[in-house]
């Protein structure tokens, strides 16, 4: 294999979670505190989460206070304990495959370890990530810190050049450039043209689907 160890984003890298779940979220939290008000669709959502990011669109373009924020916070955590996201078609088999031939499986998210592990177990049984790096209260060990690779280092003896991470949005792109490993974009989640070109950028190499996923990481 060229990788030995693949670190995964979790959401829209390996779970369709922002049509699912996140989204419908926004439009709960719309309704509830911004009755009236207009709604983005779905394709600006990702737009607003690629830049300038999801808290700046929530506190700065539409203007939630603390206490709506710490209302829309319990709305988004009450659709995320409900909801199970689905896994990317064909990606629980590539998971197994690559475990099967050696590989380590990683996750690094912004999402927390246990919505993470459940995801796993109701979407993807019987493949358990060897590490899971979710939503740390500290920022120095979180994504876009490199911290979660450089443990991973630490605890397989791997190599940069050992580790491959696939990720949707720049803090994967980040903490991949800080620790020296390879890094390749997500494009299966979305069709936005603004976003692809960007991340066909800012990464070593674009993957469109999970079959060009397959072929990066088997040759």
């Amino acid at each position: 294999m060229k990788f030995k160890c693949l670190i995964l984003d979790h959401d829209d890298t390996a779970v369709d979670s922002t049509a699912s779940v996140h989204f419908p979220a926004h439009l709960e939290v719309m309704k509830k505190l911004r009755p009236g008000e207009p709604v983005i669709t779905l394709d600006t959502w990702f737009e607003k989460n690629f830049h300038p990011g999801i808290m700046v669109y929530l506190t700065e373009e539409i203007g939630l206070d603390e206490k709506e924020m710490e209302e829309e916070f319990l709305i988004w955590q009450d659709f995320n304990s409900k909801r199970n996201p689905p896994f990317y078609a064909g990606l629980p088999e590539l998971m197994e495959e690559f475990i099967h031939r050696g590989g380590i499986i990683a996750v690094a998210s912004h999402s927390t370890e246990e919505h993470i592990r459940r995801h796993y177990q109701m979407g993807a049984p019987g493949i358990t990530p060897e590490f899971i790096f979710g939503w740390d209260h500290n920022p120095e060990k979180r994504k876009p810190s490199p911290w979660p690779v450089f443990r991973i280092m630490e605890e397989t003896n791997l190599n940069p050049e050992d580790i491959l991470v696939v990720d949707d949005l720049k803090p994967g792109v980040q903490m991949a450039r800080a620790a020296g490993v390879s890094v390749a974009a997500a494009g299966w989640g979305h069709s936005i043209p603004s976003i692809r070109k960007a991340m066909s950028e800012l990464c070593d190499v674009w993957l469109p689907d999970i079959k060009a996923l397959r072929d990066q990481l088997f040759g």
